[in-house]
């Protein structure tokens, strides 16, 4: 039988910089333990962070990932949207560079996350507050 569940987390807030969100996506939705196969669709609610995919295991590269972040878009950018502070416009290029959302296939109930994946927030203010997500499962229950 098709199904779906949907629910929407509030993440606290972060520095800046990339940062591991795997379990607290699965602590939000024990639900997906009835899925037999399916996704998972999770997408922020904010246009100055991001969600991607990367290695979950060396801490090393979520720094290399905030540097080369900082590289694509440095602050010292001549922006005109400057009113909300030197770091909101590149925050706005970075995560549409990034994205927002990240789609995981469900299989048996666990997220089919490779052995070296997580999933991140890019959080590319340096003061970017709570960060909200929406997480949707759908598929065929067990």
């Amino acid at each position: 039988m098709s199904d779906y569940h949907q629910t929407c987390v509030s993440l606290s807030p972060r520095p800046r910089g990339f940062h591991l969100i795997t379990a607290e996506v699965l602590a939000a939705v024990p639900e997906i333990k009835r899925f037999d196969v399916g996704i998972c669709h999770v997408f922020i609610q904010h246009t100055s962070a991001g969600l991607t995919i990367n290695e979950n295991a060396d801490p090393d590269v979520r720094l290399d990932m905030e540097t080369a972040a900082n590289q694509l878009c440095p602050e010292r950018s001549p922006f005109v949207h400057t009113c909300e502070g030197p770091d909101d416009m590149p925050a706005h290029v970075k995560a549409s560079l990034f994205g927002a959302s990240v789609t995981v296939p469900i299989q048996t109930g666990r997220l089919m996350l490779g052995v070296w994946q997580g999933i991140y927030l890019c959080e590319h203010r340096n003061t970017g507050g709570p960060r909200r997500l929406v997480i949707t499962l759908q598929g065929e229950l067990k």
